[in-house]
């Protein structure tokens, strides 16, 4: 057996997770294979604006009235583990990928998926009528909102006592993905956060030695981020990252080379830090912390992760998936012109703006 799965099977862990070991180990036999994917299992640069034809959802989500206690319901007679709530939009490239990589060209994912939750499918611009697990009505737009969806695809899973185990916010490719649907469904959420299921797995993410990629916009060390006592004249982007990650390499050499980003970026205070060290942090509400415990706090599972702050201290938003040039510039573009005042959501903006 490879040593990186030896040093991690003190608890039990599932086939897709020791499949994560594995490509941090540089096995390459559990990578994504096809023309979407690298050799590293990280999906190529795709364009992201909005697709010209609308998409549509697989034949097997399940057809439902939209009371999602009603659907958890038989979800749980019927002997699965949950309920899967998928918030989608017609013409998204991110929910594009997710519907026909990971539900369509991974029949392993999807045979896992159908045992063990119930799927049912949302547009966050949608009118149909919608009762939540609190047996409130809503339509589907105004439920998206009272779910504060930024990013679509968004996936939310409920688990048998209607609580939310887990929520992932934009698309994430399927070694990863599948690792997602099996913390829910062999019951990790219980007694542990994604962040730590995956750290067990991830040999990057725990034993890296490698540099970061540096940008020029980085402000230098010490990071020294409070805002909370005299507000700042800019807000902040902080790059949660890893040492040899592929897709924080993606992120420098793709979106971050691009002048438009570039000059949008150079409108904000700009911090790198790597999420597994202990590096000295006074976060932006002026706590005195780690880089590392400062990441547990937020729950950053991801590499990269950005995440925005306002001239207060106060996290705007935070993009904690595979982002393109398209979403990271409309991301840039809310965050810097304010719009969060006004558009509690991300979604809401671009609806409002037609961006």
């Amino acid at each position: 057996m490879d040593m990186a799965v030896r040093r991690h099977t003190g608890c039990a862990l599932g086939p897709w997770l020791i499949c994560i070991i594995l490509l941090g180990a540089g096995n390459a036999w559990c990578a994504d294979s096809g023309d979407d994917f690298d050799s590293f299992g990280e999906l190529k640069p795709f364009k992201d604006a909005p697709l010209p034809e609308a998409i549509t959802h697989p034949a097997w989500f399940k057809l439902s009235f939209l009371d999602l206690r009603d659907d958890l319901a038989e979800a749980i007679d019927s002997g699965k583990q949950g309920l899967l709530v998928y918030f989608g939009q017609k013409y998204c490239a991110y929910c594009k990928k997710l519907l026909e990589i990971n539900f369509g060209k991974k029949q392993d994912i999807v045979d896992y998926t159908r045992k063990h939750f119930d799927v049912i499918g949302m547009d966050i611009h949608g009118q149909r009528a919608v009762t939540g697990m609190d047996g409130r009505e809503w339509d589907e737009h105004s439920f998206a909102l009272e779910n504060h969806i930024n990013f679509t695809p968004t996936l939310i899973f409920y688990d048998k006592e209607r609580r939310e185990a887990l929520r992932l916010s934009g698309y994430y490719p399927p070694y990863q993905f599948q690792a997602a649907l099996e913390y829910v469904a062999d019951g990790f959420y219980k007694r542990e956060s994604f962040r730590s299921y995956l750290a067990r797995a991830d040999v990057p993410m725990v034993f890296d030695s490698g540099d970061m990629n540096y940008e020029d916009f980085f402000a230098p060390g010490p990071q020294a981020l409070d805002r909370s006592r005299i507000p700042a004249q800019r807000p902040l982007v902080v790059f949660f990252e890893q040492s040899d990650c592929h897709a924080c390499d993606i992120l420098h050499t793709g979106p971050l080379r691009d002048p438009d980003i570039l000059q949008r970026v150079a409108r904000f205070d700009a911090s790198q830090l790597n999420m597994w060290k202990n590096t000295p942090v006074i976060t932006p509400g002026g706590e005195h912390t780690t880089a590392k415990k400062w990441a547990d706090e937020l729950g950053l599972f991801y590499t990269p992760t950005l995440v925005f702050f306002d001239e207060h201290g106060k996290e705007i938003l935070r993009v904690d998936s595979v982002v393109q040039f398209y979403r990271l510039r409309n991301v840039l573009d809310y965050v810097l012109s304010g719009a969060y005042h006004e558009y509690p959501t991300f979604q809401q903006w671009r609806t409002a703006t037609r961006r």
